[in-house]
This record gives structure tokens, C-alpha cells and sequence, in this order.
């Protein structure tokens, strides 16, 4: 009877625990995508750092196939994970002041012309599909190694969201928002590029 090597299981099982890790943080995320929760969208973030410490000790490469379906699993938790964490950050940080728009935004008040009659507008939507769109684009230009392309990834969505910026809760939501989803993105990109060894 012939049994395998120490090494080679103690490889299979490393991945294996990688993978459940991540696996639990897409579940997580997909979870409170539908239904929100808080300790859900702790969870995921917890998945993504023990992830990061898991593959920051010295570690074997993985097969083609482990690196190709962490890959999928790294890129489906930054993209599930990232809205709940925004706005988990978002409703933290603003307490509740901010009302929500009928489209995904938020209702602002401002000086409308050409009378200067308070005017209240809705502003920021659609900030769901834009993070889903700038989650990829992060995590996957840092899982390419090519992470210079986040700053177009940034330039774009900061131009096309220039006008809505007059209002200071429109550019505090939005830097906010900006900054959690790029971390969340960055996170998981990170952790795929660290375990491939890359």
C-alpha cells in the first residue's frame, strides 16, 4: 500500500482550507447582498484577512486548476462583498442622516437656479452597477499584475461623477463609497496574487 507523502498532503490541505475560507467569505457576501447584514459583511471581511494571512506564509504554488478556481472565488467576493461593505461603512459613517433616493442615490438639498428656492434632487445613482463594474476592474487589473490601471479605474468614475459633487454629503458618500469598494477590491486582488506567487 503506497501513502502519500507528508508534504503533498499537508499541500492538498492547505488549498483546501484557502479555499473554504474564501468559499465561506462568497457565501457571506452573497447572502447579504439579498438579505443585509452586518455580521454577514464582517464575516466576508474576515474571510479576505485570514485569506491574506493564510497566503502570506510560505506556501507551495498551486496546480493550474487551484489557482484558476481561487481566481473565480477571490473575483466573486470582491464583487458580492464590496457593495455591503460600502454601504455598511456608508450607514456608519453617516448615522442614518442621509435619505435614500427612489433609484439607488441619495436626496440632496441645494440652491436651485436661477431663484436660489431650495431644491431637493437625487443624486449618485446607478452607484450599485458602477461599483459592481469598478470592483472587476480592480481586483482583476491587480490579479493580471497590472495595477496602474486603477487610477484610470478612479479617473473615470471621478469624471463622471464630477457634476453631482456640489453638495457635501453627494462627495462625502461618495469618497467614502470610493474608498471602501477600492480597499475591498485591492484585498481580494492581493490575495490571489499572493497565494499564485506572483
Amino acid at each position: 500500500m503506497t501513502l502519500f507523502p507528508l508534504q503533498t498532503v499537508l499541500t492538498v490541505v492547505y488549498w483546501a482550507f484557502v479555499i473554504a475560507v474564501v468559499g465561506l467569505g462568497v457565501a457571506a457576501a452573497a447572502v447579504t447582498v439579498r438579505t443585509p447584514r452586518r455580521w454577514l459583511v464582517i464575516g466576508a471581511a474576515g474571510a479576505i484577512v485570514v485569506g491574506i494571512i493564510a497566503v502570506a506564509l510560505p506556501h507551495e504554488r498551486p496546480l493550474a486548476g487551484v489557482g484558476a478556481l481561487l481566481g473565480l472565488a477571490v473575483l466573486a467576493l470582491s464583487v458580492l462583498g464590496g457593495g455591503p461593505a460600502a454601504l455598511f461603512v456608508l450607514a456608519v459613517a453617516s448615522k442614518g442622516s442621509v435619505r435614500e433616493g427612489h433609484h439607488g442615490g441619495i436626496v440632496v438639498e441645494h440652491a436651485g437656479p436661477p431663484t436660489g428656492v431650495p431644491v431637493r434632487d437625487e443624486v449618485l445613482r446607478g452607484g450599485t452597477a458602477i461599483g459592481v463594474f469598478e470592483r472587476i476592474a480592480t481586483t482583476a487589473s491587480i490579479m493580471a499584475g497590472f495595477p496602474e490601471a486603477i487610477a484610470v479605474v478612479v479617473a473615470i468614475k471621478s469624471v463622471g461623477r464630477f457634476t453631482e459633487l456640489d453638495v457635501a454629503e453627494a462627495r462625502e458618500r461618495f469618497i467614502i463609497g470610493t474608498l471602501v469598494s477600492l480597499v475591498w477590491a485591492a484585498a481580494c486582488g492581493a490575495l490571489f496574487r499572493f497565494a499564485v506567487g506572483l
